[in-house]
């Protein structure tokens, strides 16, 4: 041993301490933030108690009392254009996520190359992603950056799926004595791998996605939970309205004015037999709630009690967490977003294993929705409801949680955003750069929050867009152009008078009709551009 001379164990010993020397020098460098991302599923912009509702949210109401919360954010009117956006800083024509004439898109479209998802951009710093919930993106969760993964991908059934995996591995269906819960599941999955992070990747940041499945219909709640709820919605739609309305002027939110009650406004997508399946006390309409009889009024006050408790139940497993987060020493390190992917929904239909209506309204095996009363509460104070981009169905709560990165916690934010602008909001505080990488790639849709959340960022977009199943709309500063239909004609509002929509300037100004319509036209054209770029014959 000692015929090698010195050097030579000098270079040994360098080599062995080295990796050590590294690991010291990395520890000492300021970890990046953590980011939690909880997105439900047709919750209206009114449904938490910090934003008018009735609705007990103790929990989102303590993070937007020690956060921010945004009055004026968007989303794209539909569940998986908005995944696709909220994951890509993309608009979803730009990736083929929303449905472009001529081309693959929609639903089953395949996102192109360059359109990678959040978490395959966060590996160059380190983090670790989880998701637990719904996905309805094209590929899989692990094929897209995830570490771990619980996919739920049954959107039927709340008590007993028959579609859900973890790490890519099918689970089987519950039985009933296991006391599964969708939403608790979620939340489960969520909290296990943030132990196993802290146990075995505690110098790493993370990345959450947790996805609820709440409140989108089939409408099923714990017993327990839907009987706190089960006396007040009594009142009807039309009363508990005025009285959401009421207290949004008192919380700075848009309250403009109250919209009144399409009675007109069937379901979204009407099945010829749903209300034969549904029975007699089901109501194709909003009928104004003193011309029910007590039998009607009692069978929708308990759909909206089921609604409520959906979305209770989900704040408490929020609240589990958070605590979490709190017991790991990372809650004042990491950004925690609240959002809604649209607004609530008036589609009415049954699908999976039917609707019982013998079985207590809200139990497995019955398949209730809200249709188009509650949803015009859940909406409170705007128009339309979900796949429509009238505010209704693309206004969403925006609530962010950040002690390290907000100092000005319990503020309101008026600015106008979108769920585009999340990626580009963790890049930048992350340390990555948005462009980096993507040379093959359109420049991302989206602008980081982070100048909004400092107080400074009134202009962050010059123009948002939107288009699902030929709604259309184009916000041009406080102007905002909307149709309602392929061939239906533009409205034109001023939001910064009229966020409700009521008050059509379209005839007094033709000229800007015009010119926002052919700005809207002509970003169509640019998304169509880019959607089909990788997929036209490449010349040999």
């Amino acid at each position: 041993m000692l015929r090698f001379g010195f050097q030579f164990w000098a270079a040994v010993l360098f080599f062995v301490f080295l990796p050590l020397l590294c690991k010291t020098a990395t520890a000492d460098e300021p970890r990046r933030p953590n980011v939690v991302i909880v997105l439900a599923d047709d919750l209206g912009f009114s449904d938490l108690g910090c934003y008018g509702g009735e609705i007990e949210t103790p929990e989102l109401d303590r993070l937007a009392k020690d956060g921010l919360q945004f009055t004026q954010f968007y989303n794209t009117a539909r569940c998986w254009p908005t995944r696709g956006a909220l994951l890509t800083g993309y608009y979803p024509q730009q990736i083929r996520r929303d449905r472009l004439e001529g081309i693959p898109s929609g639903n089953g479209g395949k996102r192109p190359a360059w359109a990678k998802l959040l978490p395959e951009l966060l590996r160059a710093q380190g983090y670790r992603s989880y998701h637990s919930g719904k996905w309805h993106i094209d590929g899989s969760p692990l094929a897209g950056g995830f570490d771990r993964c619980y996919l739920l991908d049954d959107h039927d059934r709340f008590f007993g799926p028959k579609n859900h995996s973890e790490d890519g591995k099918p689970l089987p269906t519950p039985k009933p004595e296991d006391d599964y819960y969708a939403t608790t599941a979620i939340a489960d999955h969520a909290i296990r791998c943030l132990r196993e992070h802290r146990a075995q990747h505690g110098e790493q940041p993370f990345f959450s996605y947790v996805a609820f499945t709440a409140p989108h219909f089939p409408l099923q709640a714990k017993a327990e939970d839907i009987a706190r709820y089960r006396e007040r919605y009594l009142a009807g739609w039309d009363s508990l309205r005025e009285q959401r309305w009421q207290r949004m002027s008192g919380l700075s939110l848009p309250s403009t004015s109250l919209s009144p009650i399409d009675r007109t406004q069937g379901p979204t997508y009407p099945q010829k037999d749903a209300l034969t399946k549904l029975g007699p006390l089901e109501l194709e309409f909003a009928l104004p709630w003193s011309e029910l009889t007590p039998q009607v009024r009692e069978f929708q006050a308990t759909k909206m009690a089921v609604h409520a408790a959906m979305i209770d139940r989900m704040d408490r497993e929020i609240g589990r967490i958070v605590a979490e987060l709190r017991a790991m020493g990372e809650l004042e390190r990491t950004m925690f977003v609240f959002l809604s992917d649209n607004g609530a929904t008036a589609e009415m239909m049954v699908r999976g294993d039917g609707h019982d209506s013998q079985r207590p309204a809200g139990s497995a095996g019955t398949f209730l929705s809200l249709g188009p009363g509650w949803s015009s509460l859940a909406n409170t104070p705007f128009r339309k409801h979900k796949t429509w981009v009238h505010e209704g169905g693309i206004s969403t709560p925006l609530i962010v949680h950040w002690p390290k990165g907000i100092k000005s916690p319990g503020e309101k934010r008026h600015s106008p955003g979108h769920v585009i602008d999340l990626v580009p909001t963790v890049l930048e505080l992350a340390g990555l750069d948005p462009a980096a990488g993507k040379q093959d790639a359109p420049p991302l849709a989206g602008k980081s929050l982070l100048p909004i959340f400092a107080g400074d960022g009134a202009g962050l977009h010059a123009s948002l867009w939107w288009e699902h199943e030929g709604n259309r709309a184009y916000r041009e500063g406080d102007w905002k152009l909307v149709a309602a239909g392929k061939n239906a004609s533009w409205e034109l509002y001023d939001l910064s008078k009229d966020r409700t929509e009521l008050n059509d300037l379209a005839k007094a100004e033709p000229e800007r009709v015009s010119r926002m319509a052919a700005a809207w036209t002509a970003r169509l054209d640019e998304f169509r551009k880019q959607a089909s770029s990788d997929l036209e014959k490449q010349p040999e």
